[in-house]
């Protein structure tokens, strides 16, 4: 069984620092980054780099938006399969991450199997996704997709807890 991050890595003041000054915004300077963490430069370096080594990081993106970029139909799907056996659910979640358009893929308890969201520059473009991914697929059963109008908030960054000896604080 696979150790969480929390498990496997100890993480102090600073690092929860870093991390949420690095949420906000990635793209800053190994010096701005220092001096908003309140620590020296080579000390924001080290510990960065210790943090993308033991995977805390998994990687640093940029944010797009999407009404720059183009047209952009946004899809939030249910998926319940027939069979949900281990085997049956590793196989769908394996084609769903494959797929390009799908951005965020989860399995999910009680209710559908899996909730997926994707994006596509149109109509016929999902009709793509809903050809190959669910009418392909004999196991999937039922399939409920909620097409975006208006995205109200999107935070990807997560709320970060220190632990210490006084319990969870949110920093």
């Amino acid at each position: 069984m696979q150790e969480s991050v929390a498990e496997s890595v100890r993480l102090d003041a600073i690092d929860f620092r870093l991390l949420r000054l690095l949420q906000a915004d990635s793209g800053r300077s190994n010096e701005a980054l220092a001096k908003l963490a309140h620590v020296s430069a080579a000390t924001s370096l080290r510990r960065v780099r210790r943090l993308e080594r033991t995977g805390v990081i998994q990687r640093r993106v940029a944010l797009i938006e999407p009404a720059r970029v183009g047209p952009l139909l946004q899809v939030i799907t249910e998926i319940t399969l027939d069979r949900q056996g281990a085997e049956h659910l590793d196989a769908f979640e394996a084609r769903a991450v494959a797929q390009p358009a799908v951005q965020q893929c989860y399995r999910v308890s009680p209710g559908p199997d899996f909730i997926l969201v994707a994006a596509v520059t149109d109509m016929p473009g999902w009709a793509r996704v809903v050809d190959g991914l669910f009418t392909q697929d004999a196991n999937v059963r039922n399939v409920k997709a909620y097409f975006c109008v208006r995205r109200a908030k999107f935070e990807p960054a997560f709320v970060l807890l220190e632990h210490g000896d006084a319990g969870a604080k949110a920093i």
